[in-house]
C-alpha cells in the first residue's frame, strides 16, 4: 500500500484529534499500527477512510474515530488486561500498545490465524488471539480488567459480566431503537454502573440483542 505511513499520519490529524481523541497513547497507536495489515485485501484501499468497512454480511469494523473515541472512553492503564471482541484484529493491536495484556475474540479460527500473523508483523507480543463466538466471552483469560466491544449491543450477557473483575468495566456502543451511544458499565459488586458518552451507531453482535416479543393479532 503505497504511503501508508503518511495516509494513517493524515488519518490522525483530520480525523482523530479532531474528535476530542486526546489521550496521546491512543493517537501514537493509530500513528504506528498499519490498520491495512489486519484487512481483507478487497479492503486494504479503504484502510483510512472515515467509514465502517463491511467483513461479510452483518460484520463490519467501526471507522477510525469512533474506534478511537471508545477505546478513550475505557480509560485502559498499562497495567491491565483486556478483552477485545471484534471482526478482526485491529482494535486489539491498538489497545496493546496501552495495556499489558490483550486478548482478541474474533469469529472464527481463519480470522483468528490471520490476526496472530498480522500481530507477529507488527510486533504485538502481548496480544493473543483466539476464536469463539462473542457472546462467550473468553474465560481462559479472565478476570478482566477491561472488555472493549466493538460492535453494537443491546444487552451484555451474564457470562461474560462475569468474566469482568470487581471495578473492572465494559464499553460498547449500547443500541436501543435505532439509536446508539457508547456507553460504559463499570462493574460494583453484583451490578453495573452505567455511563453514556458520545453518539455512534454499529450492527449487534450475534448474541447481544435482545429477544423482540412476537407480534400477535
Amino acid at each position: 500500500m503505497a504511503n501508508a505511513a503518511l495516509q494513517r499520519k493524515n488519518m490522525v490529524e483530520s480525523q482523530i484529534r479532531p474528535s476530542d481523541v486526546t489521550d496521546r497513547r491512543i493517537t501514537a497507536a493509530m500513528t504506528a499500527v498499519p490498520r491495512e495489515r489486519f484487512l481483507p485485501e478487497r479492503l486494504v484501499d479503504l484502510a483510512y477512510s472515515d467509514e465502517s468497512l463491511t467483513i461479510a454480511p452483518g460484520r463490519e469494523v467501526l471507522p477510525p474515530r469512533v474506534l478511537a473515541k471508545l477505546i478513550q472512553l475505557a480509560e485502559i492503564d498499562g497495567s491491565d488486561t483486556v478483552l477485545v471482541i471484534s471482526e478482526v484484529g485491529y482494535a486489539a493491536a491498538l489497545v496493546g500498545q496501552l495495556a499489558a495484556k490483550v486478548v482478541a475474540l474474533l469469529p472464527d479460527d481463519d480470522a483468528a490465524r490471520f490476526a496472530t500473523a498480522a500481530y507477529s508483523a507488527v510486533d504485538a507480543n502481548n496480544v493473543l488471539a483466539v476464536a469463539g463466538p462473542a457472546v462467550s466471552g473468553w474465560s481462559a483469560g479472565a478476570p478482566y480488567d477491561v472488555v472493549l466491544v466493538e460492535g453494537g449491543v443491546e444487552l451484555v450477557p451474564d457470562g461474560l459480566k462475569t468474566q469482568i473483575r470487581e471495578s473492572g468495566r465494559l464499553v460498547a456502543i449500547a443500541m436501543n431503537d435505532g439509536i446508539g451511544r457508547a456507553v460504559e458499565l463499570h462493574k460494583r459488586g453484583e451490578a453495573f454502573a452505567r455511563r453514556e458518552s458520545f453518539q455512534a451507531a454499529a450492527l449487534p453482535l450475534p448474541g447481544f440483542v435482545e429477544a423482540k416479543p412476537a407480534f400477535v393479532f
